[in-house]
């Protein structure tokens, strides 16, 4: 059977066997996820803007309904520095204090949370002594702690930063440590086995092993930090930001405004959220590239 399949092939036109080279992405496949968000955004926006065209709200719905076209107005007066549909000046001095919180909080939070996800996932000794701790309070709702933040800090920025690091450590700090944990043991066995000390085992074998957990973990941080701006910017523990600009906003029925500061935060998130993607496909370039399937 082998002498006959050999002597099949022998026959066969070298131009007829089909070059099994590495095929180039087609536009479609670069930019398809792209392509995909931004289309269904469009939609979205669409079916919002046409919904009280097409269904009768009522009385108190008309009222209080504000569709994509009446948020971008809203939107485009306060970049322009018109003050008078809220309180507490523009917007932009606003979204500077948001931001600082936000970034301040987050900045604190990765700087804490990363170095003791591996130390944590390295030691059993510290995990041991760490972990009732993180477990507990992580399980507690973070509103829970600003009464307390309040009291110690006061009303300010600083009390605003300390929520958002409390939101947004544990994600990081819990993922870090997963993915410490699930680095391969025979690899860190074999860089040991070379004269490798700590440091290089981490920098050479875990860190790169658990990028992907640290980068799922910093997109949950994202989200928790945000949610701490908005949770102490709500409940009174800033003088300023977009979240203290939706309360005034909703004490007047000013419904386009609060849906023009919900778009500002979600923008933020995007914003982040796309640039941790972008840094994990630059730190991920050593890795295998996706691979076409047929």
């Amino acid at each position: 059977m082998a002498d006959a399949m050999q002597a099949g092939m022998a026959e066969t036109p070298a131009a007829e066997i089909p070059e099994m080279g590495i095929t180039e992405e087609t536009w479609w496949e670069r930019n398809e996820p792209m392509v995909l968000g931004v289309g269904f955004i469009v939609l979205f926006l669409l079916v919002w803007e046409a919904v009280p065209y097409v269904f009768t709200l009522s009385k108190g719905l008309q009222l209080f309904f504000a569709g994509p076209s009446d948020i971008a107005t809203v939107m485009y007066a306060m970049v322009n520095g018109d003050s008078s549909m809220f309180m507490n000046g523009d917007i932009w001095v606003a979204l500077a204090h948001s931001s600082n919180a936000f970034a301040l909080g987050l900045g604190f939070g990765v700087v804490v949370g990363l170095p003791l996800g591996v130390a944590l996932g390295r030691s059993e000794t510290l995990n041991s002594l760490f972990d009732p701790f993180i477990t507990a309070f992580n399980a507690t709702p973070r509103l829970i702690f600003l009464p307390l933040v309040l009291v110690w800090f006061g009303i300010g920025l600083w009390s605003e930063v300390l929520i958002v690091f409390i939101g947004a450590v544990f994600p990081l700090l819990i993922n870090t440590y997963a993915g410490v944990k699930n680095a391969d043991k025979l690899l860190i066995n074999v860089v040991r086995s070379f004269g490798a000390s700590e440091w290089e085992i981490n920098k050479l074998v875990i860190l790169p092993n658990s990028l992907p957990f640290i980068v799922a973990g910093l997109r949950l941080a994202i989200g928790r930090a945000i949610l701490g701006v908005v949770v102490a910017e709500f409940f009174g523990g800033a003088e300023a930001g977009i979240g203290v600009m939706m309360v005034n906003a909703a004490g007047k029925y000013h419904v386009n405004v609060l849906f023009a500061g919900l778009v500002i935060l979600m923008a933020l998130s995007l914003i982040m959220t796309s640039g941790v993607k972008l840094l994990e496909l630059r730190l991920t370039r050593w890795r295998p590239a996706k691979v076409k399937t047929f």
